[in-house]
């Protein structure tokens, strides 16, 4: 993801701190779930670079589906965000995951999200979710990014379009336009709304656009885009502030989070979530299943 992306000379003049806005107190019940589920996984199922450190040596590339989900328990669908798929091409990309748990979510189709201003794109929305619920029990939450040039302007298309979204589905919004942000009484606005229709919010934390870690929780979920940056040092800091949040969101009845990293190095996303995951256990207690390395060859010489 280059959204945000800055030259690493800057990263440690950029204030990282993560906001607390007491609004998240409307969702959090102020004690613990019985049960929060997490799911941390990848933009995509597999990079050539996977293969030998983490993929059996060999694995060709229309094989990666089958191993991605012995390392991460989600993915973000960004598949289904360039094309429409039918339940039957869907339906064959859930039989190879083999795995219950499993958890797919798909991006809105850019046909929707980018090109048609959220106006008359209830055929093509029809079209994109009869395709996805083949995923049935692998179907996790559904999220819609909007472009930056999407502002609040044209708000009142948005609202309409997620008022007449299936409400038996779960959905996420991504919103990237500075406006959305900059005017409190436009952001109240948008928060009120998305936590009457119990429709979560995307937390994008990257380097470059600090207004887009917004933090809210319009929903007792949460589903966070990770940008780093190759595991800069800044990479580590902002982990740690993020394995404390959650524990704090946890303790208050945060019932499920989604986290998915971003980096531009291939291998570096499978370092940074094992380090992620490794914190979150010790910090927080929660367990979450790991990449898994391939064993190093011994030399017999």
């Amino acid at each position: 993801m280059q959204f945000g992306r800055v030259n690493d000379s800057l990263l440690n003049n950029i204030d990282f701190t993560l906001p607390d806005p007491k609004d998240n107190l409307l969702v959090l019940p102020g004690l613990p779930a019985a049960n929060l589920s997490v799911y941390i996984g990848a933009p995509r199922w597999g990079m050539k670079e996977w293969v030998g450190p983490l993929y059996p040596k060999g694995t060709k590339e229309a094989n990666y589906l089958e191993e991605y989900p012995h390392h991460f328990n989600c993915i973000e669908f960004n598949a289904t965000h360039y094309k429409i798929y039918d339940p039957l091409t869907i339906g064959k990309w859930k039989a190879r995951v083999n795995r219950k748990d499993f958890k797919f979510c798909p991006k809105v189709p850019q046909s929707i999200s980018h090109y048609s201003s959220l106006v008359n794109a209830q055929d093509q929305t029809t079209a994109f979710l009869e395709g996805i619920l083949a995923l049935e029990e692998n179907l996790g939450p559904i999220f819609l990014q909007l472009g930056e040039n999407y502002s609040p302007n044209r708000r009142e298309n948005l609202y309409k379009y997620l008022q007449n979204l299936p409400t038996d589905l779960q959905w996420y919004l991504e919103l990237r336009h500075p406006d959305w942000f900059n005017n409190p009484a436009v952001t109240k606005e948008l928060f009120d709304t998305l936590r009457q229709l119990k429709i979560g919010a995307v937390i994008t934390d990257t380097a470059g656009r600090r207004d887009c870690v917004h933090m809210q929780l319009p929903t007792p979920g949460s589903m966070v885009r990770f940008v780093g940056n190759s595991l800069h040092p800044t990479d580590y800091k902002r982990m740690d502030d993020w394995v404390e949040r959650i524990d704090k969101w946890a303790k208050n009845g945060l019932q499920e989070l989604y986290f998915f990293m971003h980096m531009q190095d291939e291998m570096a996303y499978v370092e940074a979530t094992v380090y992620f995951i490794d914190k979150l256990k010790e910090v927080c207690g929660i367990s979450v299943p790991k990449p898994v390395f391939q064993p190093r060859q011994q030399s017999l010489f």
